[in-house]
């Protein structure tokens, strides 16, 4: 998820003139799909899986931001598309604050997990 995630940021800030469309927009599109894709999945296995505590919180932002992303470029277009007007608040949703979500979702995510497997031993009764 986070390889696609990179493939994903970098299409929409990285961009390398050749002439036409940029070449990494054609990776942007798909990527946002599988990402969305990815997202739900993430969210049903911790919701099934009974995951209890922070990591729930950051699995929960993490998918919740995966999947945040494609619904707010879609909203977007839409609102954009409809009335003809540079509509603002789902841009800045899906372009700054969902990746962040994302990154610290991740990133809490891979603490707790690396605290639990090195930290203090399971407690046996």
């Amino acid at each position: 998820m986070v390889a696609v995630f990179i493939i994903v940021v970098g299409s929409m800030f990285i961009r390398i003139p050749t002439g036409g469309e940029p070449q990494a927009f054609n990776m942007l599109l798909p990527g946002i799909a599988i990402l969305f894709v990815l997202g739900v999945v993430l969210i049903t296995l911790t919701v099934k899986k009974k995951v209890v505590g922070k990591l729930k919180t950051f699995l929960l932002l993490t998918g919740a931001s995966s999947m945040g992303l494609l619904v707010f470029v879609v909203l977007h277009n839409i609102i954009s598309g409809l009335f003809g007007i540079e509509e603002p608040v789902f841009f800045i949703l899906a372009i700054p604050v969902c990746p962040l979500g994302f990154l610290v979702g991740a990133a809490g995510t891979i603490v707790l997990t690396v605290k639990n497997k090195t930290g203090t031993p399971a407690k046996t009764s």
